[in-house]
């Protein structure tokens, strides 16, 4: 018998969406790579949050403060007690990191829509471009998750020392450092091509199907414990290149498998690569 994930009410389905539309107490996000796609059509009554022209602060490489995350609640009409899922594009790439973003300020009942925007479209499923308007909230950031769930590069670099399981999510070529970027992105971002020493090569791919759905329990715990040894109570630090395919492996060991001491270094490879004397890797 297949063993169910750990945490199986993150993960809502297409069906469950549609019968909470015009439900006030959850709100829809769409969270993509391609910014014009949520133009183009959307879930109806789903709102947009820009991973980069929202969530991050426009003059230094970190996120907004708690003052302008509780702006963009109070605008997408989101309180502390809402149910907030996310989806996007790219197997929710980016819904995964928009969902851990709204951890590190705390935010209680986030959810993933499986399968993201292809599945909804590839069922064709309604969208509209019509773009909603909620009355505004009185959203309060009452703690942060952050210690628990982001890493930082001295911290990375002391858990490398300390032979401690690291997981590199990139693709093969990005791990070997024969490319600084996925296949068919621009080779930028970083002066040196290679991987953290002592990480270990699991792309972000292989914990979902080709309909953009998560794979079972089963399969995700083949490939993190079978494969590479991991353990339900191991401190795990998962990185990419700026952190949003990681933070779906974050999501993936967190709340599928149930770990309990992951976080996602979002600083990742585009830090990592041009640190001065920082240590790294080549080949296989």
């Amino acid at each position: 018998m297949a063993e169910p994930y750990v945490h199986p009410e993150v993960l809502v389905s297409a069906d469950w969406v549609q019968e909470h539309l015009n439900d006030p107490k959850v709100r829809i996000v769409e969270s993509d790579e391609d910014i014009l796609l949520y133009d183009m059509g959307h879930i109806a009554g789903s709102v947009k949050i820009d991973w980069q022209g929202d969530l991050q602060d426009q003059l230094i490489r970190d996120y907004i403060d708690a003052e302008k995350f509780t702006a963009i609640c109070a605008r997408a009409g989101i309180s502390n007690d809402t149910t907030v899922v996310f989806y996007g594009d790219k197997s929710n790439w980016w819904a995964c990191y928009a969902l851990w973003a709204f951890k590190l300020f705390g935010h209680k009942d986030c959810r993933i829509l499986n399968g993201g925007r292809k599945l909804w479209i590839d069922e064709t499923r309604p969208t509209t471009t019509e773009v909603p308007t909620y009355p505004s909230t009185q959203y309060k950031v009452e703690k942060s998750d952050e210690a628990a769930i982001r890493a930082f590069r001295d911290e990375v670099l002391v858990h490398s020392k300390a032979g401690k399981p690291l997981i590199d999510v990139r693709s093969p070529k990005e791990f070997t450092g024969e490319k600084t970027h996925m296949e068919d992105y621009p080779q930028e971002g970083s002066l040196r091509g290679g991987h953290i020493p002592g990480a270990k090569s699991v792309p972000w791919s292989r914990a979902v199907n080709e309909d953009g759905t998560f794979k079972s329990a089963d399969d995700l715990r083949a490939i993190y414990e079978g494969e590479i040894g991991l353990k339900k109570d191991d401190s795990v630090i998962a990185y990419c290149r700026i952190g949003e395919r990681s933070s779906l492996s974050w999501f993936v060991l967190t709340y599928l498998l149930g770990y309990t001491n992951v976080r996602n270094y979002d600083g990742s490879w585009c830090e990592w690569g041009n640190l001065v004397r920082a240590p790294i890797a080549k080949g296989a």
